[in-house]
């Protein structure tokens, strides 16, 4: 008789992954690294659509979908029968699912079908897609499908407060916020190479790098982004990284590639001035901590999850998600002391969000749903890891 493993297993499913993957991916990467760490005991699989059915024994699994034209590498699964015996066959103990389409709807069978836990990480607001997508008519039942389908699960999770309270304003009351975390080893001030940046981007020591890097997605708002540096004029220049195919022509836009290798992306941000972001229905930003955790200071809009991360102390918020208004907030920032804000910015993250701490709570919601201590006690000699 073969032996049975009696080491739980986490499963983790969602769409939201893809070659060119932002924060979604970045978090379950985080995650399963420290699991592998911190709880060996622990058995970590992920499923996520791929060019063609795939396990690669080591607890990667992938099912073939269809590509989303212009879906910069997503794809989109259909059949939720298929999915939900592919997780089934996985034979976990608790799944958590990243999205609310056809993995996170198929997670909810297989729980249900094994009699295990399923928790729903929501890492998008659906109904603010839709508005903005769509229009404003959308909004209201795209957020009542969204509710519903959190209500299920047996633990909604949100990465910022702002994406909790709607989930409990929607009826989802037992939604909780654990805002996610950032490497700060990987991100740092140190990844700085200030001149070769700037010369491998063709510009000059008096330029001041405004920079963002994300997916070039309508919701990013990078139509903001290059009108407030048009208003700015020089020497301000915008670097888009991976989101350049998104912006109108200008003399004041460079676009770098996306970057593969977060390192690569780190030493793109440490040495530039300044990090903006336009989205002012933003779930949380993880890019927004990364650039805090190499020393810059951030440019936001007062509203969504980046005003959770983002304040005076650290950076300078805008009313509003416009040009002008953005514009204003980044000519504010540089009238202020850079490199104190910019400091302040890389102890926060230091202070508020290492990936431990996020992951020991996340671990916590685990142990209870399912009942097995193994998700937080490390095995005999090995320390509880630090926040």
């Amino acid at each position: 008789m073969p032996f049975a493993d009696p080491s739980p297993r986490l499963v983790d499913t969602t769409m939201l992954y893809a070659p060119r993957g932002g924060g979604v991916k970045r978090y379950l990467t985080a995650k399963r690294a420290w699991l592998a760490k911190a709880r060996p005991g622990v058995r970590h699989t992920l499923v996520a659509p791929g060019p063609r059915d795939f396990h690669d024994g080591h607890g990667r699994v992938s099912i073939y979908a269809a590509p989303l034209p212009f879906g910069d590498g997503y794809r989109w699964p259909l059949s939720k029968a298929t999915w939900m015996e592919r997780l089934i066959r996985q034979n976990p103990s608790i799944i958590e699912a990243g999205d609310p389409y056809t993995p996170g709807l198929a997670a909810q069978k297989a729980g249900a079908r094994l009699g295990v836990p399923v928790v729903g990480f929501c890492h998008t607001d659906l109904g603010a897609l839709a508005a903005l997508m769509i229009g404003d008519w959308a909004e209201k039942p795209v957020r009542r499908r969204w509710a519903a389908i959190y209500r299920d699960f047996d633990q909604a999770v949100a990465p910022s407060r702002f994406v909790a309270d709607r989930l409990i304003e929607s009826g989802v009351t037992s939604a909780i916020a654990l805002p996610l975390g950032v490497d700060t080893d990987l991100f740092h001030p140190g990844q700085a190479d200030r001149e070769a940046v700037r010369r491998e981007l063709g510009l000059g020591p008096g330029h001041r790098l405004l920079v963002f890097a994300g997916r070039p997605a309508r919701e990013k708002r990078i139509d903001v982004l290059v009108d407030a540096v048009e208003r700015l004029g020089e020497p301000y220049v915008l670097v888009l990284v991976g989101a350049g195919e998104a912006a109108a022509p200008s003399d004041r836009v460079v676009a770098a590639p996306y970057q593969t290798d977060p390192a690569r992306l780190a030493r793109i941000l440490a040495s530039c001035d300044a990090f903006v972001h336009a989205n002012d229905a933003e779930p949380f930003g993880l890019v927004v901590l990364e650039a805090m955790a190499c020393g810059l200071p951030v440019v936001g809009v007062d509203a969504g999850g980046v005003a959770e991360s983002v304040d005076e102390a650290v950076g300078q918020l805008a009313p509003r998600s416009d040009g002008p208004a953005l514009a204003e907030a980044i000519a504010a920032l540089f009238e202020r002391d850079m490199v104190e804000v910019g400091r302040a910015a890389r102890r926060r993250t230091e202070a508020r969000h290492g990936w431990a701490g996020v992951f020991e709570q996340l671990a916590a919601i685990y142990a209870r749903l399912t009942g097995d201590a193994a998700f937080v006690t490390p095995p005999a000699g090995l320390p509880r890891s630090s926040r």
